[in-house]
Order: structure tokens, then sequence, then C-alpha cells
């Protein structure tokens, strides 16, 4: 059984994908390919995020793991600002703060 139902997947991949972008564009470049020219998350469970993004016209795919595992909504938040914050770190980019 998934830890997280489809409604409460969707919700979070719509907001990530609306409104965090370059977040994921961010982190698929961290945990997937420097090279990534565009990213999506496309899923999520208790182990990590998934993302999507495109390497010269080539789809690629990164499961990027969470702290550890999680089994509460309110815990994906934290989880995707620890995972920009480590995206950060190994871009060696300053990261925003988060509110």
């Amino acid at each position: 059984m998934p830890t997280f139902s489809p409604d409460i997947v969707t919700a979070v991949l719509r907001h990530m994908n609306d409104d965090h972008r370059d977040d994921s564009l961010l982190i698929s470049r961290a945990f997937g390919s420097a090279d990534a020219e565009s990213a999506s998350m496309t899923d999520l469970d208790e182990h990590g995020g998934t993302f999507t993004y495109s390497v010269a016209g080539a789809d690629h795919t990164v499961v990027v793991p969470w702290s550890g595992t999680i089994s509460e909504r309110a815990e994906i938040r934290r989880e995707v600002v620890v995972m920009y914050e480590r995206a950060c770190a190994v871009l060696g980019v300053e990261p925003r703060a988060h509110a």
C-alpha cells in the first residue's frame, strides 16, 4: 500500500511543478545531470522524490532520497526543503530563505 494517497501526491506534484520548477531543475542538476535543461517532479513516496529531466532532448529520471523514511504529509515539505538545500550545497549555490 502506498504511503501517500494519490490526491496528496497529485497536490504536491502540482505545487512543485507550478510554483517550484526552478527548484526541480536545481535538484535534477545536482543529483541527475549538471546539463539538465528542464525538469519536473514526477512522483514521490516514503523514500524520496522522483524527478524527470531533459538533456539534449532526451529524458532521464533520478530518484532523490529523503533524509529518512517519511509517513506524514507535513514531512514532505520539510524533506523537499532539505533536498533543495543539499542540491544548493552540491552546486555551490546560496539557498534562499524558506518561510
